[in-house]
């Protein structure tokens, strides 16, 4: 497992401390889900964590940020997993930040993002299943820059962004990775059409329909017809901070229910002392071990620019999937009733470790990309 340095240690328990006050279910969560936000996310935690540095933890230290990389990211993932914390650290400071470095566009977004001021999404999948070759949106040459038409699927705070990262088909065919191209589309752009959608956890996503929505050629985030690369570097990058969120959930999901364990009384005895739920509890404590060491050594391969990266990020998304959905099911089996009522916020981990799963692709989906890439 990957060793954290003093400073690493620093920013974990520093995270840990402010979203255990400030990020908890009954404060952000519940909060919002219960007043009908449109975002799902407070606009006021985001500027927070801006204050303490989080918003640009992952942008270079020239461009205003702190420089870090992507093992002091998935820290900060976790903590937001274990308290359920509705933010978009995860599509902005993360995933868009990533496929920003070195342009133009990342100069534009970046001070908003460092602020806390700027939401930022991206919108890849066009099918009810996370497949990045197969996009088949079209930018078409227009003037001086393009038009692009067609849809696309969960996007994540794809209403609430103040810009919107669209991978699009600037030549070639769907399945091809030449030919893609990344735009940076503001919110506002005419021909944009967003329905906001509200997910099994309470957050948001959003269907696009682009209708020749007209973009100067500034927009292009990187190289046209070579946007793969940056698009491959915010997948990576998406994925290990997904496996690292889905690692907290299973965290925050196993010590809620060892807590349980410790309070719940049958047949005059704690339930945490029968024997049979202790082997469970153990053998899901090595698997969030496992999972998370996973997750580590992911974002520590990722940090070293090593060409297993995108091999072990796919493995991390799987594992920690698995993980988080066992430590889901055992916390609402072991509360018995109670954990299938909204009273109770275990059921809560579960919603969000379904939604988690399908982000950036699930399980099934991650375990395949491994056999292929080792075979």
């Amino acid at each position: 497992m990957t060793l954290l340095t003093d400073d690493q240690r620093q920013l974990a328990d520093m995270t840990r401390s402010f979203l255990a006050e400030e990020g908890t279910i009954k404060k952000q969560l519940r909060h919002w889900r219960d007043t009908g936000c449109k975002d799902g996310f407070g606009h006021g935690l985001w500027k927070q964590m801006a204050e303490l540095g989080l918003t640009g933890l992952a942008i270079p230290e020239e461009e205003g940020g702190l420089g870090l990389g992507a093992t002091e990211a998935t820290l900060v993932m976790e903590e937001i997993g274990r308290n359920l914390t509705p933010s978009p650290f995860l599509t902005t400071a993360l995933v868009a930040v990533e496929a920003l470095k070195g342009t133009e566009q990342g100069k534009r977004w970046f001070p908003g993002i460092i602020a806390g001021e700027t939401v930022a999404a991206i919108a890849v999948d066009e099918g009810p299943h996370h497949r990045p070759r197969a996009i088949a949106l079209e930018a078409k040459r227009s003037g001086n820059g393009f038009s692009l038409s067609g849809t696309k699927q969960f996007v994540v705070h794809g209403a609430s962004a103040d810009v919107i990262l669209v991978a699009a088909r600037t030549a070639g065919s769907a399945g091809e990775a030449e030919g893609l191209t990344l735009f940076a589309v503001p919110r506002d752009a005419a021909g944009l059409e967003i329905e906001n959608v509200t997910l099994a956890d309470a957050s948001k996503a959003a269907r696009l329909t682009l209708s020749n929505v007209a973009i100067d050629a500034d927009a292009v985030v990187g190289e046209v017809d070579h946007g793969f690369e940056p698009l491959r570097r915010a997948m990576r990058a998406g994925r290990t901070g997904a496996a690292a969120e889905l690692v907290g959930v299973a965290a925050g999901a196993s010590a809620m229910t060892l807590d349980y364990l410790k309070q719940r009384k049958q047949f005059g005895k704690l339930i945490g002392e029968f024997q049979v739920l202790q082997h469970r509890a153990a053998h899901l404590f090595g698997e969030i071990e496992i999972a998370r060491a996973a997750t580590l050594k992911a974002a520590e391969l990722l940090d070293k620019g090593d060409e297993r990266a995108g091999v072990m990020s796919h493995v991390a998304k799987a594992k920690a999937g698995r993980v988080s959905a066992l430590a889901v099911q055992e916390g609402v089996q072991m509360h018995g009733g109670i954990g299938m009522t909204d009273e109770h916020d275990i059921g809560l981990y579960m919603k969000r470790e379904k939604v988690l799963d399908a982000l950036f692709g699930d399980v099934n989906y991650h375990a395949r990309m491994v056999g292929m890439l080792t075979a």
